[in-house]
């Protein structure tokens, strides 16, 4: 036996921890385990997490059904008893019951004497700007997402894809109702990607902030409100630049913005502005057009100048869900762009001429979006 060991080699033989996980696996081991008072809680524990993997997919979609039905609305300004959310929402009471269940038991609802009210977390769904939209629009995802293998393996042709309008020719034309549909929810969803990036950067040794792809013009206009000092410039779409200009109209900015009509791919980045700001754009799109569009970044900005990019990232050597288990999912379906890590997003910059050190602003919620900030050199 020993010497049958022997012949194998060092490298091909199980280490410590391979051994561990096969004895983890083995079925008779997790029913010893599960006697034992010290590694009961330990098996418990893995169990449960193993099953909300599993569980997941039913737990999005009653939230999805939330949503759709306008449940968390209808209990913000007072509870409600299971007879009427049920003809509220057209749906059979023994249903409903599963529904408001289902939903209480992900901490989104209470039950108390057969009224129903929001917790704290389902108050948050209600009042977060942005949030219902994205939730329902996620219906696309799941379809795409209907058979994994198949996804993973690069052969379903997505909806999401279609969905957005930059993958419609180099020049950005697309069908107007898309676009509309689309800056909708990129401005709605911008909100909280917004109050993160502004309050991550320091911008009173700024003058004049280009956003460029800022679509209607939602960062800008919550940029300009929190900092009254600053010219704004937009670069984005024709398509979008009326509804741009109606809003910085409404938020009382017309007289401090410039809106430049254009598609990077084509077109020359105007100059003036000594911050650049790319909030969600990168990972928008393959690594080529990135590294074009922050060579013209770098030609744009003066001597000195700040670039500043905001977007969810993948976590790189430390893995996060919401940058590695969704967003890069997420990219994928649009087929258009990747989620990258910050180190990624470094070596770009690094080939188009940033060469300076990366600063990585601290976010409130990191799930939300990452802040990376860097300097042309002089």
């Amino acid at each position: 036996m020993t010497a049958q060991a022997d012949r194998v080699p060092r490298a091909a033989r199980p280490g410590l921890r391979q051994r561990l996980i096969r004895l983890v696996a083995d079925p008779a081991f997790q029913a010893r385990a599960a006697r034992v008072p010290l590694l009961r809680r330990l098996v418990r524990r893995e169990g449960e997490a193993m099953f909300d993997l599993v569980a997941g997919f039913c737990h999005s979609q009653i939230l999805l059904a939330l949503v759709r039905l306008d449940i968390p609305a209808q209990l913000l300004d007072a509870p409600a008893d299971t007879a009427t959310l049920a003809t509220r929402s057209h749906v059979p009471q023994d249903r409903m019951i599963v529904l408001l269940n289902g939903a209480a038991s992900l901490g989104l609802l209470r039950q108390s004497r057969d009224l129903w009210s929001l917790t704290t977390r389902g108050a948050a769904l209600a009042g977060v700007p942005g949030l219902q939209g994205m939730i329902a629009h996620h219906d696309v995802l799941y379809r795409d997402l209907t058979d994994p293998v198949a996804f993973f393996r690069g052969g379903v042709e997505t909806e999401l894809a279609a969905f957005w309008p930059y993958v419609f020719g180099a020049g950005g034309a697309t069908d107007a109702r898309v676009t509309a549909t689309y800056s909708a929810l990129m401005a709605d969803s911008q909100r909280l990607v917004a109050a993160d990036t502004i309050a991550a950067v320091n911008w009173q040794h700024s003058r004049r902030v280009l956003d460029v792809g800022g679509g209607t013009g939602a960062f800008l206009t919550a940029l300009g409100q929190s900092q009254p000092h600053l010219h704004l410039d937009l670069f984005d779409l024709p398509a979008v630049a009326p509804d741009a200009a109606s809003r910085f109209d409404h938020a009382g900015l017309t007289s401090r913005t410039t809106i430049h009509a254009g598609s990077f791919r084509d077109d020359l980045l105007p100059c003036g502005a000594d911050t650049i700001t790319l909030v969600r754009v990168l990972y928008d799109h393959a690594d080529s057009t990135v590294l074009t569009l922050l060579r013209a970044v770098h030609a744009a900005l003066p001597p000195g100048g700040r670039l500043i990019v905001s977007e969810p990232m993948t976590g790189g050597p430390a893995l996060n869900r919401a940058g590695d288990a969704y967003f890069a999912l997420y990219c994928m379906a649009m087929r258009t762009g990747r989620a990258r890590s910050a180190t990624q997003i470094e070596a770009l910059l690094r080939q188009a001429g940033f060469t300076d050190p990366l600063r990585h602003a601290p976010v409130a919620r990191p799930f939300i979006t990452s802040v990376l900030e860097t300097v042309r050199p002089s």
